[in-house]
């Protein structure tokens, strides 16, 4: 049976989807709260949970969609020896220079929480680690396990210097927006490389589930998953001007 490589997976791309829109209400409610609109507790509590298990979806799809990409090369060879490689290269220093610009816009608006390694830091560099975990099978399982473990284990500390703090080391009186370590967030990864390798095997759903591709909720889920990049730039900065435009923040401090 031919395998059809340039179809999509709905329920990837709609769980993505759903990350995006939680992603979204936290940051929304975190907006609220750092313009002094009103306290929530971002911070600890259900939110802090609520913010963890969106960063846990969309890290852990990030990891099946590389088993997936490397399955869909695998088939088509479409990239030669070492060519996926370069791929996901490209694509690691691309996202990782986006955080960049992100450290830079935060350091100029908000130079007292500026991030200096978020998310878009951490996926740019996980692209680039993956590469030799792709086909590593129980070995990420394990991985993944321990060095979850590992980040949980050095929450509970804080250092002295801050040169591994991109590592999970976390620098005392750290403040800033946003803060994704290798360790434990990596491990999220290399289990989204271990149940997408066995999931998705040679670009093939291995258990069975009903067409909802059509579906016009699923749909809307998916545009927003196979557009989360371009969606996570943007919606920070309209979801400012849009509390600004309802008169209920102030944003001349920013500046």
């Amino acid at each position: 049976m031919e395998i059809d490589v340039k179809k999509r997976f709905w329920e990837v791309d709609s769980l993505r989807g759903l990350a995006i829109i939680t992603m979204i209400t936290y940051h929304f409610l975190f907006d609220i709260t750092f313009f002094g609109v009103y306290p929530f507790e971002v911070n600890s509590g259900f939110l802090w949970y609520f913010a963890r298990a969106t960063a846990f979806t969309f890290i852990f799809l990030m990891g099946v969609s590389l088993t997936l990409s490397n399955s869909r090369s695998m088939i088509t060879g479409e990239y030669p020896e070492g060519g996926l490689l370069k791929k996901y290269l490209k694509r690691g220093l691309k996202i990782f220079s986006l955080g960049l610009l992100i450290t830079f816009a935060t350091w100029i608006f908000i130079p007292q929480e500026f991030i200096i390694f978020g998310v878009l830091h951490f996926i740019g560099i996980s692209i680039i680690l993956a590469y030799p975990f792709i086909k590593r099978k129980y070995l990420n399982l394990i991985l993944g396990i321990s060095i979850i473990l590992l980040g949980i284990y050095l929450g509970n500390f804080n250092f002295d210097f801050t040169w591994l703090m991109w590592l999970g080391f976390i620098p005392n009186n750290l403040q800033t927006v946003d803060y994704f370590p290798l360790i434990p967030w990596f491990g999220v990864v290399l289990l989204g490389l271990f149940f997408g390798g066995i999931l998705y095997k040679n670009y093939q759903r291995q258990f069975n589930l009903p067409d909802l591709s059509s579906n016009y909720i699923i749909r809307g889920f998916s545009f927003l998953g196979r557009n989360s990049l371009i969606i996570y730039l943007i919606h920070q900065p309209i979801l400012i001007i849009l509390l600004y435009l309802l008169g209920v923040v102030n944003i001349n401090h920013l500046f």
